[in-house]
């Protein structure tokens, strides 16, 4: 059996990005074993996120916007970022770029095969991958699964952030590559929150994707009707061409996560509950805590001293939760009054769980209050009388 210091369950954003920042530290050395029954050359997926600051990733930014807006019927809001940036990185990218830098590493193996057994004992966690046997001191599972919960729906909420994107290439110049829309709700609600968002790097290319907040997914017809709709009746395109499609579907819940899984193993990623509860927003979250993951083994010789985000933001969450819940045909109004009674930076602050108490009582004073002070009975009084 070939032993190593750390297994990584799955190759996806949360295990890459925590061996790429072992390899970036003193546990450079350490032998690190990757398993995913994918090869991850594809272009699956992209990734988008806001910062102020540079990050390591800047060779690999597909583009970057350094202006957005959110737009209803009657109303267009050009945000000022304040410092903020908006990046896209596409998976295929990230891939290549966290590979390239592993192959470096002769300590560091990668496995492509399906994961049939996790044991663990006081000394370690024994992986089957096919017929061999791996063995570590430490593992860290990123293999989400939405079927192993047990729902506990009268407790918490069970949303899916669901979309379809295409990306379009237009007969047209019709595109302003340095703006992009974060939220267009020129869109039919039917009962959800459902928006538009459009990221144009040139004049006429730009990812277009239908994004829905709800519990019920679509069939794929009902997400290219909508599709078209927007393009042909709301932005009056009047030729096009579809290069390429993505799908996602992204939990959003406050089910809770289970980081710690006996002696040996720590989720991470998705299965450690490191999306948003109530944005989907998870990649710095994700180098967030791979960071911190890194740290707590220098420190400690273990991956679990991990901090945690102040309380408030859990009850924020799942408040949040319950008025798209129960108030899918208001989201619209009060994200566009959310985003036109504060500065962008403070909302990126306010989502990325580093808002102080003023800024945090700043943003709920700018939402109405009817339906947040119905969401707080429900979910915080009523459901314990």
């Amino acid at each position: 059996m070939e032993t190593y210091d750390y297994v990584i369950l799955g190759a996806g954003a949360a295990g890459l990005s925590l061996a790429y920042h072992m390899v970036q530290s003193p546990l450079r050395d350490r032998r690190i074993l990757i398993v995913d029954r994918e090869e991850k050359t594809r272009n699956d997926r992209t990734w988008c996120f806001w910062s102020p600051y540079p990050t390591v990733f800047e060779p690999i930014y597909f583009h970057s916007w350094p202006r957005l807006s959110v737009i209803h019927w009657k109303e267009q809001l050009d945000l000022v970022l304040g410092g903020y940036t908006y990046h896209m990185i596409r998976g295929a990218d990230y891939y290549r770029f966290i590979l390239s830098e592993l192959s470096k590493h002769a300590n560091v193996t990668f496995i492509q095969g399906e994961i049939e057994v996790v044991a663990q004992d006081a000394d370690g966690v024994t992986v089957q991958v096919g017929r061999r046997a791996y063995r570590g001191r430490w593992g860290f599972d990123s293999t989400f699964s939405s079927s192993s919960w047990e729902r506990q729906t009268r407790r918490y909420h069970y949303l899916w952030q669901h979309f379809k994107g295409w990306v379009i290439e237009t007969d047209r110049a019709i595109f302003d590559p340095g703006q992009g829309t974060l939220f267009d709700f020129r869109t039919p609600q039917n009962g959800a929150m459902r928006f538009m968002y459009v990221l144009p790097w040139s004049t006429n290319q730009a990812l277009v994707e239908y994004t829905l907040f709800s519990a019920a997914l679509l069939d794929d017809q009902a997400y290219d009707e909508a599709l078209r709709m927007y393009l042909e009746e709301v932005l009056r395109v009047q030729g096009y061409r579809v290069l390429e499609q993505e799908r996602g579907i992204i939990p959003m819940t406050d089910h809770p996560f289970v980081r710690r899984v006996g002696q040996r193993v720590l989720n991470i990623g998705t299965k450690g509950g490191l999306v948003k509860p109530s944005s989907g927003y998870a990649f710095m979250r994700i180098q967030a805590d791979s960071a911190a993951i890194v740290r707590s083994l220098m420190t400690y010789d273990h991956p679990f001293a991990l901090p945690r985000a102040p309380r408030r933001f859990h009850i924020f969450d799942r408040i949040m939760l319950q008025v798209m819940s129960r108030n899918g045909d208001r989201m619209a109004d009060i994200f566009m009054q959310l985003f036109r009674n504060n500065p962008a930076p403070r909302i990126f602050r306010f989502l990325d769980e580093q808002a102080g108490w003023g800024e945090c009582l700043q943003v709920l004073a700018s939402l109405p209050p009817g339906p947040f002070l119905r969401a707080l009975w429900q979910v915080y009084i009523a459901q314990r009388l």
